[in-house]
């Protein structure tokens, strides 16, 4: 079995370490944004394909100790209060990983950096991601299809999961413990499916499993400085990067 996968140099390799091991340190300190992270950087020198495949096990890892942290009972709560989120998500999911494998890189960098750039940069300005939920059982409904038509292709299906928990007005902790449920049987879900495509198998599965010790290092310091951060400083310098990441995939898919 050849490694690293084709077209994959050492330097590349060695990057997509450093980069995991940073995005798993913000997911410590702030329950989300890992895969947003990993895709965008990770596309300035992998193929789409490599991009997803690298960060798909250290999600589902990750998630694990997020979604139990504060014991099972909890989490099982926490999936039967969002199952309608949750089961529109999984059902798409499913649908669009179909594609993955063909989606032209163009069209995969537009639809990966538009949204993540108008996210970033909206909550940069101080706008509330908060919408007006008139009839709420349709938007959990809706914005989980939007999160499992972009977790297929992409997998990185958090900012619908955020605007739908900051427009219910969920506490801190529960948004961090439903994140990290709703993120981990996604992407368990999203294993199966790329298990199946045959994205996910010989050298591509290796490079994901590899990068799972990054993502735990990263993960566990940023755990320990979650509750000694200045967390809305912190939140804005990730913003800003998402912010920078966003435009970098948008300025790539129109250089392709």
């Amino acid at each position: 079995m050849q490694f690293p996968p084709d077209e994959m140099t050492l330097i590349a390799l060695f990057a997509a370490f450093a980069i995991t091991g940073f995005a798993g340190f913000v997911k410590g300190a702030i329950g989300f944004a890992m895969p947003l992270i990993m895709i965008s950087a990770f596309s300035s020198f992998l193929t789409p394909q490599q991009a997803l495949a690298g960060l798909i096990l250290p999600t589902v890892v990750t998630n694990v100790s997020q979604a139990f942290r504060q014991g099972v009972p909890a989490a099982v709560a926490s999936a039967r209060t969002y199952h309608r989120f949750l089961i529109a998500t999984l059902v798409m999911l499913v649908v669009s990983a179909q594609f993955a494998t063909v989606i032209p890189r163009m069209a995969f960098l537009l639809l990966l950096g538009v949204p993540i750039t108008a996210f970033a940069v909206l909550q940069l300005m101080g706008r509330s991601l908060a919408l007006r939920l008139e009839h709420r059982t349709r938007a959990e409904w809706a914005l989980g299809v939007v999160g499992g038509l972009y977790g297929g292709v992409a997998g990185v299906w958090g900012p619908p999961l955020l605007v739908y928990l900051l427009s219910v007005g969920v506490g801190k902790e529960e948004t961090i413990r439903a994140q990290g449920v709703i993120f981990l049987i996604g992407a368990v879900v999203l294993l199966g499916a790329h298990l199946q495509t045959g994205l996910l198998s010989g050298p591509m599965l290796m490079f994901s499993a590899l990068l799972v010790v990054p993502a735990l290092i990263g993960q566990k310091l940023g755990l320990r400085l979650q509750n000694r951060l200045d967390q809305s400083r912190f939140r804005r310098w990730t913003q800003a990067l998402l912010a920078i990441s966003g435009l970098n995939l948008v300025r790539q898919a129109l250089m392709e």
